[in-house]
């Protein structure tokens, strides 16, 4: 099916067919029609059923009223920012959108409006400054932008920077409701805005990576990406189904939150909680208030979550899923007895859009994140790029129906080669059960001596101390040994960070694990340094470490 996009940026500047993963389409739901647009396929197939009647988004406005919107009231909305975005700003198909704002029913509403345009939602998270958007602005060409107006000014500052950014609307008491508000309301009026019949291959996603290093990366996804990725692992590990209510707290803009919280809920017929502010401290409470069933957020915060769980009826909730970072399996433990519920781990990636490995929650083990979803294959490859034998650490492979597409980007070639999609991780493949078991990002293991160290081990053995908050482990530059193990520390209220306690946690990690592992260094610190999205920054931890070698 020929593209609906006029605007033909991203197209033109997509990977060409060389530098392109495999993609597999073997098995259910994995075979798409030529022509598909997501918000047609998650929401306006439901317009005069009675599902359009059921709950589907749940939230707070900004004075606090709750909200409780329909499938059908979500799609007039998003019809409304549709109507705008076209007939009073000019969006033609193929032109990015950037939105901004926190998780809210509002900011659902335009996500669907810019996809029912035939627009390409490019997401950002509420925290980025100026410049951070700026160069979103600039490598992504956008015109036309839809934010929070409470979360302007940053915006505004980066429109003096990028002088593409023509064309801003607010909502949330801005001036983006008072023009839907002449857009037609009936799904049936005569000028009400239909989606665009866009091809199922056209881009309709520009992910940014979340910034844990370097530049981010701009990784483009088209409709089928999604809908495939919604055929994949919610239905076979999570099992989702149409009394599935989600809750969580990664962004929209990031894509655990938009599978998780938008997508995958509403494929399955269920519904959603979009909370503006979904701390350790109130996802408690809110899950109880919204008798959510599924929750997802990061290994930090159930393990933060853990000792606030009394008080609050936390019945509705059947399963708890964690990705982002490594699960290490002291927290799994802890949540379990805690909540009586088994967290169901998951490794994805910004560039296949969601998770790839997992297991459910009767496969789950400590320190293994699962194995490859239906759908995908994964491997474990060497230096030659050929598959290592069970028990070896190696590069994770993967491929499916989703894959890296980095917008105009020549770190491409290192995110796919030879058909796989290469995520950066080191795991082994478990010659017992066949799980995969994370090791540590592959730039980040630690060799000390001549031994290979993966810092996550070191962190999940601290972890196990009954005085640990947190962790992160990296390697320090040594003239002996090349590296040492340096232990960054958060420990729980009421203990000292003094000699004392380090060669306490040192002899601790030297009794759980093989001895040569334990970190050399133990630094105490109040915090540690983490992304919007969770994500520990062990770049940060090795400037730090660097800087006092």
């Amino acid at each position: 099916m020929p593209s609906a996009h006029v605007d033909r940026f991203v197209i033109d500047h997509l990977p060409g067919p060389d530098a392109l993963p495999r993609f597999v389409f073997e098995g259910p739901g994995l075979q798409f029609p030529p022509q598909l647009n997501v918000a047609r396929s998650l929401l306006l197939r439901h317009r005069g059923t009675a599902q359009g009647a059921r709950p589907c988004v749940l939230g707070t406005a900004p004075d606090g009223t709750p909200i409780a919107w329909t499938y059908d009231e979500l799609a007039g909305g998003a019809a409304r920012v549709a109507h705008v975005l076209v007939h009073g700003l000019g969006l033609v198909p193929g032109e990015r959108v950037l939105l901004r704002g926190a998780n809210s029913p509002m900011l659902a509403a335009c996500w669907f409006g810019i996809v029912m345009a035939g627009g390409i939602v490019v997401g950002t998270m509420p925290l980025l400054r100026a410049r951070e958007l700026a160069g979103i602005v600039d490598k992504a060409r956008v015109r036309v932008a839809l934010c929070d107006a409470r979360l302007q000014d940053e915006l505004r500052a980066a429109m003096a920077q990028a002088p593409t950014l023509q064309a801003l609307r607010c909502f949330n008491t801005g001036d983006l409701e008072a023009a839907m508000a002449d857009a037609p309301d009936a799904p049936d009026a005569p000028d009400a805005f239909e989606p665009v019949d866009t091809a199922a291959d056209d881009p309709v996603l520009i992910a940014f990576t979340s910034g844990t290093t370097g530049q981010p990366k701009a990784a483009v996804h088209l409709h089928r990406d999604l809908m495939a990725a919604a055929a994949c692992w919610p239905v076979h590990v999570l099992r989702a189904g149409p009394d599935h209510r989600a809750i969580g707290s990664p962004p929209l803009a990031f894509t655990f939150g938009l599978g998780g919280l938008l997508v995958f809920p509403l494929a399955a017929g269920g519904s959603t909680v979009l909370l503006e502010k979904a701390t350790p401290d109130a996802l408690p409470a809110a899950i109880a208030a919204h008798r959510a069933t599924v929750c997802y957020t990061s290994p930090t915060a159930y393990r933060a979550m853990a000792p606030q769980l009394a008080g609050h009826d936390l019945s509705s909730l059947r399963q708890c899923v964690s990705a982002g970072e490594a699960l290490p399996a002291a927290t799994r433990t802890l949540w379990r007895q805690a909540s009586g519920i088994e967290i169901i781990d998951g490794i994805g990636s910004t560039e296949m859009f969601h998770i790839f490995i997992s297991a459910r929650e009767d496969q789950a083990r400590g320190g293994a994140t699962g194995y490859a979803v239906p759908g995908y294959e994964a491997a474990v490859l060497g230096d030659d790029g050929q598959p290592l034998p069970p028990g070896q650490v190696g590069r994770l492979a993967v491929r499916g129906p989703t894959g890296c597409r980095y917008l105009d980007d020549a770190r491409q070639a290192g995110y796919v080669q030879h058909g796989w999609n290469l995520t950066g991780d080191a795991y082994l493949v478990d010659p017992a059960d066949g799980q995969f078991v994370y090791q540590a990002r592959t730039d980040d293991m630690i060799i000390s001596g001549g031994y290979n160290i993966a810092g996550p081990e070191v962190e999940a053995a601290l972890l196990l101390h009954p005085a640990v908050a947190e962790c992160g482990v990296v390697g320090k530059p040594d003239e002996a040994r090349g590296m040492v193990v340096a232990a960054f520390v958060v420990l729980k209220p009421g203990h000292v960070g003094d000699a004392a306690m380090a060669a306490a946690l040192q002899d601790f990690v030297k009794q759980t694990i093989a001895p040569y592992k334990y970190p050399r260094e133990l630094l105490f610190r109040s915090s540690l340094p983490r992304t919007e999205t969770g994500k520990l920054q062990r770049f940060r931890l090795k400037q730090e470490a660097a800087g006092s070698a």
